[in-house]
């Protein structure tokens, strides 16, 4: 497998920015709240696209690089898409506007491309000179699997204390406002400022997305340890999940087995992390057995009647 070079590092930013580009475009000029088929269109668009940064690399980095590259970014778009319960909780905890929303998400989404890049990289260092730290990364894999297959409850009180406008922490560095009467993230009223319970929900989407990072990056490490690879299918995971959340929010509720199925996934990437010097799984394996479980989980969701429907 060919490794990255300059080349394909500029053509990655060159669409990276071309791609935020668009996406403020639509932000600025769209106007109102996107409708679920301009959306679902839209998030088309954006996994189109990083398919398309997957076929490239397979062109010009070989075979191999394509498939790991395809198979990384599936396991963080899946993960992702678990961001999106928190995003509807987080929303309505905060009581931020349907309008408002888009912008909360573009800007939560543009910290976690400079997040997500400190991290990778503080990761390929420690892989690289340090061989035991896969073991704690396979343990915070472990630790998130338990939290996707049992921690449900406490994740979503924890999110609910951190929104809560009159008693949330952020209220410990600046005041906040419980009225959203802007898409301004602070406001001045007599002679004071406040923070709007838009910048609440910022900032919880921002700390959310740390917490999550700290499942999908080892997750993405027990796939490849290529920095390129690794950084490149995190933010084509994520350029698209504002589109995707307007998509999905109102039957996001309806994928009951989808936490089941990432707790699933990341159990297998830990596993693969541990026993990567002794098994080897090609990445064509790997990618078939991650589609097999978010398929499972998908039909089961849908076929598989609920606790209501057996009433």
């Amino acid at each position: 497998m060919t490794a990255a070079g300059p080349t394909e590092w500029t053509v990655f930013w060159i669409v990276v920015a071309l791609a935020l580009a668009v996406d403020i475009g639509v932000a600025r000029y769209g106007g109102r709240t996107p409708t679920r088929l301009n959306a679902a269109l839209w998030s088309f668009v954006w996994i189109g696209l990083g398919l398309l940064f997957g076929a490239w690399v397979a062109l010009r980095l070989g075979a191999e690089a394509g498939t790991t590259y395809l198979t990384a970014y599936l396991v963080e778009e899946s993960l992702s898409v678990d961001n999106l319960f928190l995003f509807v909780l987080i929303f309505a905890q905060t009581g931020v506007p349907a309008a408002l929303q888009h912008r909360a998400l573009f800007w939560g989404i543009a910290g976690a491309l400079i997040m997500r890049a400190i991290l990778i990289a503080l990761g390929v260092y420690l892989l690289a000179r340090f061989h035991w730290v896969i073991y704690p990364f396979a343990a915070l894999l472990v630790f998130a699997a338990v939290r996707m297959l049992w921690g449900k409850e406490k994740e979503t009180k924890l999110v609910e204390a951190s929104c809560a406008i009159c008693t949330s922490w952020v209220g410990r560095f600046i005041p906040i406002t419980p009225v959203t009467t802007s898409s301004s993230l602070l406001v001045r009223q007599a002679g004071r400022l406040f923070a709007t319970p838009l910048l609440v929900a910022l900032v919880v989407i921002e700390m959310s997305d740390l917490i999550f990072a700290l499942d999908s990056i080892p997750a993405v490490f027990a796939v490849t340890r290529d920095p390129f690879l690794v950084y490149t299918s995190n933010i084509f995971a994520l350029l698209g999940l504002r589109s995707l959340y307007f998509v999905l929010s109102g039957a996001i509720r309806e994928l009951r087995f989808l936490r089941t199925g990432l707790g699933t996934m990341l159990l297998f990437v830990a596993a693969k992390m541990l026993l990567a010097e002794t098994i080897e799984i090609r990445p064509s394996v790997s990618l078939a057995v991650i589609v097999c479980i978010f398929g499972i989980a998908i039909v089961a969701s849908r076929f598989v009647p609920g606790s209501q429907a057996r009433r």
